[in-house]
Protein backbone atom coordinates (compact mmCIF):
# COMPACT_ATOMS: atom_id res chain seq x y z
CA UNK A 1 0.00 0.00 0.00
CA UNK A 2 1.18 3.60 -0.63
CA UNK A 3 0.08 6.60 1.33
CA UNK A 4 -0.23 10.54 -0.22
CA UNK A 5 -0.10 13.03 2.25
CA UNK A 6 -2.60 15.75 1.07
CA UNK A 7 -3.83 19.33 1.56
CA UNK A 8 -3.59 22.65 0.68
CA UNK A 9 -0.34 24.72 0.05
CA UNK A 10 1.14 25.22 3.56
CA UNK A 11 -0.68 22.54 5.21
CA UNK A 12 2.68 20.42 7.02
CA UNK A 13 2.58 17.74 3.87
CA UNK A 14 6.14 17.30 3.30
CA UNK A 15 7.28 17.78 7.35
CA UNK A 16 3.97 15.28 7.82
CA UNK A 17 5.14 13.04 5.22
CA UNK A 18 8.17 12.50 6.81
CA UNK A 19 7.61 11.68 9.91
CA UNK A 20 4.72 9.05 8.93
CA UNK A 21 7.55 7.90 6.96
CA UNK A 22 9.76 7.19 9.63
CA UNK A 23 7.35 6.17 11.81
CA UNK A 24 5.98 3.30 9.30
CA UNK A 25 9.32 2.61 7.72
CA UNK A 26 8.27 3.74 4.35
CA UNK A 27 10.51 5.62 1.35
CA UNK A 28 9.61 9.01 1.55
CA UNK A 29 8.68 10.73 -2.05
CA UNK A 30 8.62 14.68 -1.89
CA UNK A 31 5.96 15.47 -4.83
CA UNK A 32 7.24 19.21 -5.06
CA UNK A 33 10.94 18.13 -6.11
CA UNK A 34 9.28 16.63 -8.97
CA UNK A 35 7.16 19.69 -10.34
CA UNK A 36 8.48 20.59 -13.78
CA UNK A 37 10.52 24.01 -13.75
CA UNK A 38 7.57 25.69 -15.83
CA UNK A 39 5.46 25.10 -13.01
CA UNK A 40 7.41 26.24 -10.15
CA UNK A 41 8.27 29.25 -12.15
CA UNK A 42 4.28 30.18 -12.38
CA UNK A 43 3.80 29.50 -8.93
CA UNK A 44 6.85 31.50 -7.82
CA UNK A 45 5.06 34.48 -10.06
CA UNK A 46 1.67 33.91 -8.51
CA UNK A 47 0.08 32.31 -10.90
CA UNK A 48 -2.38 28.50 -9.89
CA UNK A 49 -1.26 25.99 -12.15
CA UNK A 50 -4.05 24.15 -14.54
CA UNK A 51 -4.87 21.10 -14.64
CA UNK A 52 -2.35 20.68 -17.83
CA UNK A 53 0.40 21.80 -15.98
CA UNK A 54 -0.82 19.07 -12.95
CA UNK A 55 -1.05 15.96 -15.45
CA UNK A 56 2.87 15.49 -15.88
CA UNK A 57 3.14 16.34 -12.13
CA UNK A 58 0.69 13.71 -10.60
CA UNK A 59 1.96 10.90 -13.29
CA UNK A 60 5.50 11.82 -12.09
CA UNK A 61 4.64 10.63 -8.64
CA UNK A 62 2.19 8.02 -9.49
CA UNK A 63 5.41 6.43 -11.61
CA UNK A 64 7.97 7.17 -8.54
CA UNK A 65 4.84 5.24 -6.20
CA UNK A 66 5.16 2.36 -8.51
CA UNK A 67 8.93 1.94 -9.00
CA UNK A 68 9.33 1.99 -4.96
CA UNK A 69 6.91 0.07 -4.52
CA UNK A 70 8.05 -2.32 -7.63
CA UNK A 71 11.19 -2.67 -5.12
CA UNK A 72 9.32 -4.10 -2.08
CA UNK A 73 9.31 -0.61 -1.00
CA UNK A 74 6.50 0.88 1.54
CA UNK A 75 5.59 4.56 -0.01
CA UNK A 76 4.79 7.50 1.88
CA UNK A 77 4.31 10.89 -1.06
CA UNK A 78 3.31 14.22 -0.11
CA UNK A 79 1.34 15.83 -3.18
CA UNK A 80 -1.28 18.30 -2.87
CA UNK A 81 -4.21 15.95 -4.45
CA UNK A 82 -6.75 18.46 -3.80
CA UNK A 83 -9.52 17.04 -6.09
CA UNK A 84 -10.85 13.92 -6.43
CA UNK A 85 -9.92 13.69 -10.14
CA UNK A 86 -5.70 13.79 -9.24
CA UNK A 87 -6.06 11.38 -6.33
CA UNK A 88 -7.78 9.07 -9.18
CA UNK A 89 -5.05 9.98 -11.39
CA UNK A 90 -2.46 9.11 -8.63
CA UNK A 91 -4.16 5.52 -8.08
CA UNK A 92 -4.31 5.15 -11.91
CA UNK A 93 -0.85 5.84 -12.70
CA UNK A 94 0.57 4.20 -9.45
CA UNK A 95 -0.71 1.05 -9.85
CA UNK A 96 -0.70 0.85 -6.36
CA UNK A 97 -3.61 0.62 -3.31
CA UNK A 98 -3.52 4.24 -1.98
CA UNK A 99 -4.59 5.32 0.86
CA UNK A 100 -4.83 9.55 1.66
CA UNK A 101 -4.07 11.30 4.95
CA UNK A 102 -6.06 14.21 4.38
CA UNK A 103 -4.23 17.50 6.21
CA UNK A 104 -7.13 18.83 7.06
CA UNK A 105 -6.69 22.77 8.69
CA UNK A 106 -8.71 26.10 8.34
CA UNK A 107 -7.68 29.05 6.34
CA UNK A 108 -6.36 30.97 9.17
CA UNK A 109 -4.73 28.52 10.22
CA UNK A 110 -2.38 27.51 7.04
CA UNK A 111 -2.66 31.31 5.79
CA UNK A 112 -0.41 31.92 9.04
CA UNK A 113 2.10 28.66 8.63
CA UNK A 114 2.70 30.30 4.91
CA UNK A 115 3.46 33.99 6.22
CA UNK A 116 6.01 32.22 8.72
CA UNK A 117 7.69 30.28 6.23
CA UNK A 118 10.90 31.10 4.11
CA UNK A 119 12.42 29.75 1.06
CA UNK A 120 9.46 28.44 -0.61
CA UNK A 121 8.11 28.74 -4.08
CA UNK A 122 4.72 29.00 -3.53
CA UNK A 123 3.12 32.14 -2.56
CA UNK A 124 0.34 33.14 0.46
CA UNK A 125 -1.71 34.86 -2.45
CA UNK A 126 -2.26 31.50 -4.25
CA UNK A 127 -3.92 30.07 -0.76
CA UNK A 128 -7.34 31.06 -1.30
CA UNK A 129 -6.90 29.03 -5.01
CA UNK A 130 -5.75 26.15 -3.37
CA UNK A 131 -8.82 26.26 -0.81
CA UNK A 132 -11.55 26.69 -4.01
CA UNK A 133 -9.62 23.97 -5.85
CA UNK A 134 -10.07 21.38 -2.71
CA UNK A 135 -12.45 18.88 -2.93
CA UNK A 136 -11.81 16.71 0.69
CA UNK A 137 -11.79 12.95 0.62
CA UNK A 138 -15.71 11.54 0.85
CA UNK A 139 -16.77 8.43 1.90
CA UNK A 140 -15.92 5.67 -0.83
CA UNK A 141 -12.30 7.07 -0.76
CA UNK A 142 -9.49 5.34 1.19
CA UNK A 143 -8.63 7.93 3.90
CA UNK A 144 -7.76 9.21 7.19
CA UNK A 145 -8.39 12.86 8.21
CA UNK A 146 -5.16 14.30 10.25
CA UNK A 147 -6.34 17.76 12.13
CA UNK A 148 -3.72 20.36 11.59
CA UNK A 149 -4.50 22.23 15.19
CA UNK A 150 -3.11 18.96 16.92
CA UNK A 151 0.79 18.86 17.80
CA UNK A 152 2.74 17.46 15.05
CA UNK A 153 4.08 14.34 16.58
CA UNK A 154 0.39 13.66 17.99
CA UNK A 155 -1.23 14.36 14.83
CA UNK A 156 0.88 12.13 13.29
CA UNK A 157 0.36 9.46 16.04
CA UNK A 158 -3.04 9.51 15.40
CA UNK A 159 -2.48 9.27 11.71
CA UNK A 160 -0.18 5.95 11.79
CA UNK A 161 -3.26 4.15 14.10
CA UNK A 162 -5.89 4.85 12.02
CA UNK A 163 -3.44 3.57 8.70
CA UNK A 164 -3.17 0.54 10.85
CA UNK A 165 -6.81 0.28 11.13
CA UNK A 166 -7.50 0.84 8.00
Amino acid sequence: MAIVVMGVAGSGKSTAGRLLAKRLKASFVEGDQLHPAANVEKMAAGMPLTDADRWPWLDAIGAEIRDRAARGEHVVAACSALRKEYRDRLRETSGAEVLFVYLSGSRELIGGRIGRRKGHFFPAALLDSQFEALEPPQQGERHVVADLRLPLGRMVANAVRAIRAA
